[in-house]
């Protein structure tokens, strides 16, 4: 069983032991001066709960108040010095009440001093201003000028705590609320920094990925081409078309470093992107027969359009390689449209007795790297398999920014 730790409340029990000490010395002496009258000492002990409640818990101070007063109002209670301390619960009440604290704080400040007035100076005076009485001036004139002025000070006394509290309060929801902002604009510093780093991330996996698909792309498509070429190269008696056949692998096989490097050092720019001719050619060269149309006028791609048609075309050329059958044609068409929009729409077909590229129909590595290109770009990819042909086409926006 834990110990209850009583510190954060010592020094309300300590202001309590104080007022009940004081106190004690008053109500003796009011014991003495009254003949025997003991009210003194539950006046003490009601204002010493009071005053230790003022901070923790100010509604119930506030309702031990308004028991005072009804005492003082009701059986004619004299006010003790030691009610003074009570100035403390009309702090707490402006300071930490909740708001109907504060309010009812409010209304029983001034309460509290029309009583303390009413008591001090005499019953006949408050009768005389709620009747009107002729003899109210002579009254006020019986009264000495100091003690009136003694007695305002002495109201100013009880008054001034409130509105010092509902300062503190103000002061003290104006540093919470600053403290709130600060705290606010920490933690969006850090939602930024940690949104910029999620970013960084991935652009880098972004960047990542498009290494990776253009080497697989490079790669793949050149190792496609040398392969058919030295299968082929098998065959040939001719000393000269064999060395033909030879020069053609080390030319792909160089051609394939080159764009490799290129890949790795991420400088290749758009506007330096081979041709589709020249892959056109290194397929022909390779031993498989190729029939290549263009139809409508031909334009020239823009920015990254140019190195995703080129790299989409690269890949539609190495499945067919690799999958096709080579006793039938590859057929390419490059078809340049206006209308619905300014685009290049590539296909390629391949006589195949499967289901034709790389795994499952639209499922490949290789479809799946076509596909996020032409997604970049706004374009699109398609694919159909027939019994003995397999299609592959794309549309290829022809300037930048057409999504």
């Amino acid at each position: 069983m834990s110990e209850i730790d009583w510190r954060p409340s010592l020094p309300e029990a300590v202001v309590a032991l104080i007022v009940i000490a004081v106190g004690f010395v008053e109500a003796v002496v009011l014991y003495a001066i009254t003949n025997g009258r003991v009210d003194g000492f539950a006046q003490t002990l009601v204002v010493a709960f009071a005053v230790a409640a003022s901070r923790r818990a100010p509604a119930v101070g506030l309702a031990l108040v308004w028991v005072l007063g009804l005492l003082h109002v009701r059986f004619g209670v004299p006010i003790m010095l030691v009610e003074f301390t009570l100035t403390a619960v009309f702090f707490g009440s402006a300071r930490w009440g909740r708001s109907a604290t504060v309010v009812m704080s409010a209304l029983s400040v001034p309460l509290a001093v029309v009583v303390a007035f009413v008591l001090h100076q005499g019953r006949t005076i408050f009768l005389h201003l709620l009747v009107g009485g002729s003899r109210v001036d002579d009254v006020i004139r019986q009264r000495p000028t100091l003690e009136l002025a003694l007695s305002l000070v002495a109201m100013l006394l009880v008054a001034a705590p409130w509105p010092a509290g509902l300062v503190m309060r103000s002061l003290d929801r104006a540093k919470v609320s600053r403290a709130s902002m600060l705290a606010a604009e920490e933690a969006a510093t850090v939602a930024r920094r940690e949104t910029d780093h999620i970013r960084e991330i991935v652009e880098l996996r972004d960047q990542q990925t498009r290494l990776a698909r253009d080497v697989h792309d490079v790669v793949g498509h050149s190792l496609a081409v040398i392969l058919a070429q030295a299968e082929s190269g098998q065959y040939l008696d001719d000393t000269e078309r064999l060395k033909r056949t030879l020069r053609t692998i080390a030319t792909s096989a160089r051609s394939s470093l080159q764009d490799v490097r290129q890949v790795l050092s991420s400088t290749q720019d758009p506007a330096t992107v081979p041709g589709f001719d020249g892959l056109i050619a290194g397929v022909r060269d390779s031993g498989h027969e190729i029939v290549a149309t263009e139809v409508g006028t031909p334009r020239r791609l823009t920015g990254e359009n140019a190195a995703v048609a080129y790299r989409v075309f690269q890949e539609m050329l190495t499945n067919a390689i690799k999958h096709g059958r080579r006793d039938r044609p590859i057929v390419t068409e490059r078809h340049w449209t206006t209308t619905p929009a300014d685009a290049l729409m590539i296909e390629v077909t391949n006589g195949t007795e499967g289901s034709g590229c790389d795994g499952p129909l639209g499922h490949g590595r290789g479809l799946d790297g076509m596909r996020r290109r032409l997604d970049e770009i706004g374009g699109h990819l398609d694919v159909q398999a027939a019994e003995t042909t397999f299609t592959v086409t794309a549309i290829v926006p022809a300037r930048d920014g057409t999504r």
